[in-house]
């Protein structure tokens, strides 16, 4: 027991040692270095979170968008190898009864044709500027009241209730705005708002003039071309208010879970398919974001080791040419855990600070700018995601990445003949 007492002793007493001895190797060390070494350290913290963020953050945003302009928290859709939601005036009341619901939007969805320029053709055999599109008869005001998609509209304006003969198109039918040849896919060529198109619609064929062309960057809303509800039921020959799709916009802080659950208990699975926006993400979004986030800590663990090989070069090369000066110490009775410590601290001393501005710059600044002015991709409006546990959790693996690094070369160093390191002998 006494013997375990002086052992643990010492061993305080070596690491009090340790660390004055840090602390005057830092005190005494060039300004200009010990910045640029913080500085490195700082940058490999950013570099572990901000790529594997911008990356995540990509396809999250799609995400929100997903949710906020198309499918609200919840999205009831048909079943299988059903054509329409059956008793869809029932499942709509139910929804709207919810404690939890803000707003619906009951949707009717056609596929057919849109052709533009038919006036000008002059023979026949001319090729036609047609291309296909899925038709959406909305409510105007309850679908903005749920995805607010009027604030999607890039040239024109958005339906109003009175809009009985006027359309509204997604950029993705329009070629100039995907400007792509590809034998599979037929774009409507020189179409701006105000122009007329005539529709093509369960056989039943109808002019109207574009009011306004939308884009959002999700497929589901950009290859849609919008009109009023009374005017697609009349086109499909639906009389029985029986929709395709109800999106349901929940208030503040209520659970999407709890909200499926409730309609599901309610009878609402037997005639309707309900998810929440998690659930109804297309597959390749959910494949995609899961690579993108594999790609993030791959490039995250290259930063790491860079940080582990700098901070070993640093250390190494301090203790190398204080081997003089850790001969001496040895010489006169300092324990050589005493100076092992002092470097492993000088290295904890270089990736805490760098870390802590890592921090203060992702939180006080990137993360704010990014939400504000997302990041412009082709297909997203990327944001930044770095969640609090996620990023304690990279930083804790840098620090000990760190520790490793400069305990390793100051261990070599250190088990050198005294005799030799004070003569400079190899």
């Amino acid at each position: 027991m006494e013997r375990l007492r002086r052992r643990s002793k010492t061993f305080i007493t070596s690491l009090s040692v340790g660390w004055f001895l840090s602390y005057r190797q830092v005190k005494r060390s060039s300004i200009a270095t010990t910045v640029l070494i913080i500085f490195v350290m700082m940058l490999t913290f950013l570099n572990l979170v901000v790529v594997r963020g911008v990356l995540v953050g990509l396809i999250q945003g799609s995400t929100n968008v997903y949710s906020k302009s198309y499918s609200g928290e919840v999205l009831m859709s048909t079943l299988p190898k059903k054509d329409f939601i059956e008793n869809s005036p029932s499942v709509e009341e139910i929804a709207k009864n919810l404690p939890w619901t803000e707003s619906i939007s009951a949707r009717y969805l056609q596929s057919g044709t849109i052709e533009a320029g038919y006036k000008d053709r002059v023979k026949l055999s001319d090729k036609a500027n047609i291309g296909g599109a899925s038709f959406a008869g909305i409510n105007p005001t309850n679908e903005d009241a749920t995805t607010h998609i009027s604030s999607k509209i890039i040239e024109g304006s958005f339906l109003t209730p009175s809009d009985t003969n006027s359309i509204v198109l997604g950029a993705d039918l329009l070629k100039k705005y995907v400007p792509v040849e590809s034998p599979g896919i037929a774009l409507i060529e020189n179409v701006n708002v105000g122009d007329r198109v005539r529709i093509t619609v369960n056989g039943n064929v109808q002019e109207f003039t574009v009011k306004g062309i939308l884009q959002s960057k999700v497929g589901e809303i950009d290859t849609r071309a919008f009109m009023l509800d009374t005017t697609l039921r009349g086109l499909i020959g639906r009389s029985d208010y029986n929709v395709d799709e109800i999106a349901l916009r929940l208030k503040p802080g209520s659970d999407p879970v709890v909200v499926k659950n409730a309609l599901l208990g309610s009878g609402v699975g037997r005639t309707a398919k309900v998810q929440t926006a998690d659930e109804a993400l297309p597959k390749f979004l959910i494949d995609i974001k899961n690579t993108f986030g594999i790609l993030g800590n791959v490039i995250g663990s290259i930063g790491l080791v860079v940080a582990s090989i700098t901070i070993f070069i640093v250390i190494f090369v301090n203790a190398i040419t204080r081997r003089k000066y850790i001969g001496i110490l040895k010489g006169i009775g300092i324990d050589s855990v005493a100076v092992e410590f002092a470097y492993v601290l000088q290295s904890v001393f270089y990736a805490g600070f760098g870390i802590l501005l890592g921090l203060a710059i992702l939180y006080g600044f990137l993360v704010p700018f990014v939400a504000v002015h997302p990041i412009k991709f082709p297909f997203s409006d990327g944001i930044l995601v770095a969640e609090l546990p996620g990023t304690m959790l990279r930083a804790l693996s840098l620090m000990i990445a760190t520790l490793i690094a400069g305990y390793i070369p100051a261990r070599i160093v250190v088990k050198q003949n005294t005799l030799d390191a004070i003569l400079g002998r190899n």
